[in-house]
């Protein structure tokens, strides 16, 4: 006899539909489970043996062949144990084969309890693309689980209750819908930074555009402690947003039962010893990477020019393209990475050239030669190229508390509604996402704008690239001061961000 058992699986971030086909048949006594299962699959053997007798129930002495459909794709994780151990005791005999429309999913404990998975939130998206009206998950993964639309969410604690309520006995309650706690998490605040109005500024523009930044300055002058402070002043993410940020972090094993969805966008800081992989994604089945985990978020690099130069120079497609594709043998998946690049740097090596105090000893050649480590390519693709200057005594000494980040929020926030009503009905939410045409439509310049920008182009030798980014960064200043044109301030403030002398001092 043969019993189906619908279940799910990963490629990427996204979830696709499995069979889970179980038979039972004469001759010598074997367990055999076929269709590209990994180490971690063929070993959900013994775990759904163990819980099968933890169960009270009989094991079937006799050959048992489990496929997963379809074959042709790498099956790998603990997530079948579950189906594998109903698909047994129905083709046993010991239990009705389960609903058509309902799917099962988790890892089992040789007890029958059932453990938490990694990549719950895209197997129950993909549930409900398929035309699955019941998921059965563990119960720690039932609050993540219930945020996919269309789905009924059954949390199991483990397999007696099961099949208690397969079998009448005592029905499960369904899970409701995770609304969780609408308060914002506390987190850094721009009141706490003194001085540096320029660098807040800059921060600001780039908020409420999406630009990417270069913060450039010696030791303690803030440039990570305002980089962590970026995400106060972020728009918050939209409910699509958040979805698509959590399935990442779900996939990553991430997310956890008390906070499923990400109310916040990410803000990853990876230390600058990570390899290109653990940056960009990888593995013999593709898992995301950093550009990945900060979709809708902020990508903030400290000591830039410490990186590997294969890692940053990984960064250019993503930036450009807003997604990731990587390619092994076993398979091919495209990963998404819209993100905000911070990048903080010194200027030199001992990082106080430029600085009052002299204490800088590097030559002219050292000084050349570590900010020759950011290449060209990568620098042009960065929006604003500021200098943080050290903080002066009376700054540090001020009684009046500068700027909260919600006041500042605000002005990013009205923003960017200019922006989504602009972009309305397109695939784009903010400035620094505007396609070439779009450029041309949304930022003409006046006679005088564009005087200024046609002798910054042929004295700054500036790209092709740069010159539209430059004209981005120009409609989010205008946007900011709720201008409906691009006037010749903008655009002047807009090329001061693209001075890449300062990475000389």
């Amino acid at each position: 006899m043969v019993v189906t058992v619908r279940s799910l699986g990963l490629t990427g971030v996204s979830g696709y539909e499995v069979m889970v086909e179980c038979a039972l048949s004469g001759g010598l006594p074997a367990f055999d489970v076929v269709g590209l299962p990994d180490a971690a699959v063929r070993e959900s053997r013994e775990r759904v043996r163990s819980a099968i007798k933890s169960s009270g129930l009989k094991f079937p002495v006799s050959r048992i062949t489990v496929n997963l459909a379809p074959a042709a794709l790498k099956k790998e994780g603990t997530v079948y144990d579950l189906p594998i151990f109903l698909g047994i005791l129905a083709a046993a005999g010991e239990i009705k084969a389960p609903a058509a429309d309902a799917a099962f999913l988790g890892e089992l404990s040789l007890t029958g309890a059932l453990r938490p998975i990694t990549g719950m939130l895209p197997m129950a998206m993909a549930a409900a693309r398929q035309g699955i009206r019941t998921l059965y998950v563990p119960a720690e993964n039932a609050a993540e689980a219930s945020l996919a639309d269309g789905v009924t969410i059954y949390p199991v604690p483990d397999v007696q209750a099961l099949l208690r309520h397969l079998r009448g006995e005592e029905p499960l309650a369904p899970a409701p819908p995770w609304t969780g706690d609408s308060a914002p998490v506390p987190g850094p605040d721009f009141s706490e930074v003194m001085g540096q109005e320029n660098v807040k500024r800059a921060l600001e523009i780039a908020a409420a555009g999406g630009h990417n930044v270069l913060l450039i300055g010696s030791p303690g002058a803030g440039k990570s402690m305002l980089a962590r402070r970026l995400p106060s002043i972020l728009p918050d993410m939209t409910r699509q947003e958040a979805l698509a940020s959590t399935a990442i972090w779900s996939v990553a094993g991430l997310t956890d039962a008390r906070r499923p969805l990400l109310r916040q966008r990410p803000f990853r800081s990876p230390h600058h010893t990570l390899s290109a992989a653990a940056m960009i994604g990888g593995g013999s089945i593709p898992r995301p990477g950093e550009v990945s985990l900060a979709h809708n978020g902020v990508l903030f690099l400290d000591e830039l020019p410490e990186f590997q130069r294969d890692v940053l120079e990984a960064l250019r497609q993503p930036m450009e393209d807003g997604e990731v594709t990587i390619v092994r043998s076993a398979a091919s998946v495209c990963l998404p990475s819209r993100f905000m690049l911070v990048c903080a740097m010194n200027p030199c090596r001992c990082g106080w050239y430029g600085h009052p105090s002299g204490r800088c000893r590097c030559t002219k050649e050292q000084v050349a030669k570590y900010a020759g480590r950011i290449s060209g390519p990568l620098l042009d693709r960065i929006d604003l190229h500021v200098q943080v200057p050290s903080v002066e005594f009376e700054a540090m000494r001020r009684r009046e508390t500068p700027e909260s980040s919600a006041d500042i929020k605000k002005r990013a926030d009205a923003a960017r509604e200019i922006q989504r009503r602009r972009f309305a009905g397109t695939d784009i939410s903010c400035n620094a996402q505007m396609t070439p045409a779009m450029v041309g439509q949304f930022c003409a310049l006046d006679s005088a704008g564009e005087a200024i920008l046609r002798t910054a182009f042929d004295r700054m030798g500036l790209t092709a690239r740069s010159h539209d980014r430059i004209l981005r960064l120009s409609r989010t200043i205008a946007d900011l001061e709720g201008e409906t044109s691009i006037s010749a301030a903008h655009i002047a403030e807009a090329i001061q961000y693209r001075n890449t002398d300062i990475l000389k001092g």
